[in-house]
């Protein structure tokens, strides 16, 4: 397990992606300091190389330096976008798997989840610091300080038409979609063979949701699961020609021969709503008529028990 953050623990920013300024990461100072924290800025912040927060030798070397650090208790990406695939493959976990540490973001940075995970490693899916400042995200932001000072967390959902009842234990894992389909057959692949699977997106054409389902589905990735959360599909596209179903419509294409529970409309993604959710960690996810409950399970613990 990943010990709790203290008051007075240091927290780092980096990024791994797209570049970022310093006046857009204020907010997120601004609460981490308010949380007893001190802040560390990585050399990444405020640097620039086309779209990148700096070429992928300066982007791998500030995390790599935060992970070796043994006074650094978090790694937070400041942002997404694109860039984290391009540094992920030379990067050196050790010091990380020797002394565990919490790395936090979502979206590009599902690479690290998925890559940790295969590492048996826990990380958390949560706001990202470019977004502190947006309005609607304080839930998001008190989530993500619970689960950084190791305080529980339960989420309530609301039901959804589309889902599907049941109860289903296992380890939580996924995140954005199109990065999920990116690693598939990489170092970083997943594994999600009885496990929560959840998946949340941005900025896509339906037919490209489709093809990636078509893809998750045709590698076993879909038919094993313990069950399904899907979160936010955010800005979706469609083409002249309709592609005649909406997000969630295709999901439940792709999912409808199998029998795991499923929930739909799950707060976590590209929204302000975004929860902060422990990937690799144990989980029980219960999709009721009445609303969907995922709950932790509590360390030490019987898993099947609580």
């Amino acid at each position: 397990m990943i010990p709790p953050l203290r008051p007075g623990d240091k927290i780092a920013i980096v990024a791994t992606a797209r570049k970022i300024s310093l006046p857009e990461i204020e907010a997120a100072m601004q609460a981490f300091r308010s949380w007893g924290l001190e802040v560390v800025i990585g050399n990444t912040i405020g640097a620039s190389y086309n779209q990148f927060a700096g070429d992928d030798a300066l982007r791998l070397q500030d995390l790599q330096q935060m992970l070796d650090d043994p006074s650094i208790k978090a790694i937070v990406c400041a942002r997404g976008g694109y860039g984290t695939t391009r540094i992920i493959d030379q990067v050196d976990f050790t010091p990380l798997q020797q002394e565990p540490k919490w790395l936090v973001g979502f979206s590009d940075v599902t690479t690290l989840h998925c890559h940790l995970h295969t590492l048996g490693l826990e990380s958390v899916h949560a706001i990202m610091p470019v977004l502190f400042s947006r309005e609607g995200t304080a839930q998001a932001i008190e989530t993500l300080r619970k689960v950084l000072f190791g305080e529980p967390v339960t989420y309530q959902a609301a039901p959804h038409a589309f889902n599907r009842t049941g109860t289903a234990q296992g380890q939580l894992v996924g995140g954005n979609l199109s990065m999920l389909h990116n690693l598939s057959g990489t170092r970083s692949d997943i594994d999600t063979r009885g496990k929560i699977l959840f998946l949340e997106d941005l900025d896509e054409y339906l037919y490209h949701l489709d093809r990636m389902l078509v893809h998750l589905d045709r590698t076993g990735k879909l038919s094993h699961l313990a069950g399904l959360v899907v979160g936010h599909m955010s800005d979706m596209h469609d083409n002249p020609i309709p592609f005649g179903k909406d997000a969630y419509e295709i999901i439940a294409e792709h999912t409808g021969k199998y029998n795991y529970p499923i929930c739909y409309g799950f707060p976590v993604g590209h929204e302000p709503d975004n929860l902060a959710l422990i990937c690799g960690r144990k989980a029980k996810l219960q999709v009721l008529p009445e609303g969907v409950v995922l709950a932790y399970a509590p360390a030490s613990a019987s898993f099947l028990s609580y």
